[in-house]
C-alpha cells in the first residue's frame, strides 16, 4: 500500500505548476500527462497531498489501466481489482465515467458495467448479495480513451478548490485553485506588496496570504478518504499536525485589494474574515483609476473584468485601459493578469513580456505577464 500510483488532476495549462508543488512536497518520482500528474505514495501521502496541493483539482488512486474495447473486457478488468481491500461492506461506491475516442461510447452503460463488476468482486469476499452503501464514500471513476480504460478511486470528494472560506460567490467567481496558480506563477514573494484592483470576492488576496503564511489550503475542510479503513484517522491527525506546525503567521503581509462593486466587497470581506486575515488584508471600494498601492517592487495579480462580468464590453475595456494608465505610475511594479479578452494588450497599451494559456473552469484564458524590475538585493 506504500507504493500506490496517485494522480493529482490539473486544469489544462497547470500541469507544470502541480508538478512543481509535488516536487516541493518531496514527490520527485512523477509522470506529467495532459490534465494530471502521476506520482507514487502511500496512505499518508493521500493525506498530505489533499491538505497541501493548491492548484490541483483532486487526488485519485490509479487502481488499474487496461485495454477495453468490449463490455466483457471492461467488466473483467474492473472485477480483477481488489475492491474489498479498500471498500468495507457498508461502503458507498458510486461509479462515474467518461469516454473519448472509444468504441464503448455510452458512459451510463460503462458505469453500469463497472458497478456490476465491483459488486461481483465484493460478493466473493463478503458473502452477501446486497450492500447497504450507507457508510464512507468511495467514488469510482472509469475513464475510457482510445479503447483503454483507467479505473480510479477519488480520495478528495468535492474539488480541492473548495477551501472552506468562501460561502457566497460573485457573478463570475475565479476558482481558488486558479487564483493560487496565478500567485505562484507571478514573481510575488511574501516580502513584496501584492495588490488586486479587481478583487471581486477576494480570492487572489486570500490565496496569496495563505501562500505567504504557508497555510495548507485543505486545513479547513474534510475529504472522502477520511472515513476509509486504509487511511486511518491517525494519519490524518499527523498530517494536520504537520501542517499546523508549518504555518508562519509571524510573516508581515502587504496584501490589499479593491473593487468598484460594494456587493462584491461585502462578499470579499466575509471571506477574508473567515479565512483569518481580517487584520492582514486591506480591502477598499475604489475604481481602478484611483488605485495607489503602497510600497515599491510589488505585484499586481488580478482577473480583470470582461463583458460577461460587467455586463457591458465598453465598461470592461475602459477598466482595463485605466489599469494600463495606473501601471505607468507604478514603474517598479510587475503586473500579472488573467483574462478571456483577446484584445487585452491592445486595450492596456502594452505588449506582455510573457503569455500563458490557462483554463479557468472551461473558459480559455490568457495569463499576461508584464515584468517590472526585481527588488534590489537586501529589499527582498
Amino acid at each position: 500500500m506504500d507504493n500506490l500510483q496517485l494522480i493529482a488532476t490539473a486544469p489544462m495549462g497547470l500541469e507544470a505548476v502541480v508538478s512543481r508543488e509535488l516536487t516541493e512536497l518531496g514527490y520527485t518520482d512523477q509522470k506529467v500527462e495532459n490534465g494530471r500528474v502521476i506520482f507514487k505514495g502511500g496512505p499518508a501521502d493521500i493525506c498530505r497531498a489533499n491538505l497541501w496541493l493548491r492548484t490541483s483539482d483532486r487526488v485519485l488512486i490509479k487502481m488499474a489501466e487496461y485495454p477495453a474495447a468490449t463490455f466483457e473486457e471492461l467488466f473483467e478488468g474492473a472485477k480483477a481489482i481488489d475492491w474489498p481491500a479498500w471498500i468495507p461492506e457498508n461502503g458507498e461506491f458510486p461509479v462515474e465515467g467518461r469516454s473519448h475516442k472509444s468504441q464503448l461510447s455510452s458512459v451510463p452503460a460503462c458505469q453500469s458495467i463497472v458497478k456490476k463488476a465491483v459488486v461481483e468482486k465484493m460478493k466473493t469476499v463478503y458473502g452477501t448479495e446486497w450492500f447497504p452503501e450507507d457508510g464512507a464514500r468511495f467514488v469510482i471513476e472509469v475513464w475510457l480513451l482510445n479503447d483503454v480504460a483507467m479505473i480510479t478511486l477519488d480520495t478528495t470528494g468535492p474539488g480541492l478548490h473548495k477551501r472552506g472560506y468562501r460561502k457566497l460567490v460573485t457573478e463570475a467567481p475565479l476558482k481558488e485553485t486558479m487564483a493560487a496558480a496565478m500567485v505562484l506563477l507571478s514573481r510575488w514573494r511574501p516580502e513584496r506588496p501584492l495588490y488586486d484592483p479587481f478583487c471581486g470576492s477576494g480570492t487572489i488576496p486570500i490565496e496569496a496570504a495563505m501562500i505567504g503564511w504557508n497555510i495548507a489550503p485543505g486545513l479547513r475542510r474534510t475529504f472522502n478518504s477520511e472515513g476509509w479503513p486504509l487511511v486511518p484517522d491517525e494519519l490524518w491527525a499527523r498530517a494536520r499536525e504537520e501542517a499546523f506546525d508549518a504555518v508562519r503567521d509571524d510573516v508581515p503581509l502587504q496584501i490589499a485589494g479593491s473593487d468598484i462593486d460594494p456587493a462584491a466587497l461585502d462578499v470579499a470581506a466575509a471571506a477574508v474574515k473567515k479565512a483569518g486575515f481580517a487584520n492582514d488584508i486591506k480591502l477598499t471600494q475604489m475604481p481602478v483609476s484611483r488605485i495607489k498601492p503602497d510600497g515599491d517592487y510589488g505585484c499586481i495579480v488580478t482577473n480583470p473584468p470582461y463583458g460577461s462580468r460587467l455586463g457591458d464590453e465598453q465598461d470592461a475595456e475602459k477598466a482595463v485601459r485605466q489599469l494600463g494608465l495606473s501601471m505607468l505610475y507604478l514603474p517598479t511594479w510587475s503586473t500579472f493578469a488573467l483574462t478571456q479578452s483577446r484584445t487585452f494588450e491592445e486595450t492596456i497599451g502594452r505588449k506582455a513580456d510573457k503569455r500563458r494559456k490557462l483554463f479557468n473552469g472551461r473558459l480559455e484564458c490568457t495569463f499576461y505577464q508584464f515584468f517590472g524590475p526585481l527588488p534590489p538585493r537586501g529589499k527582498a
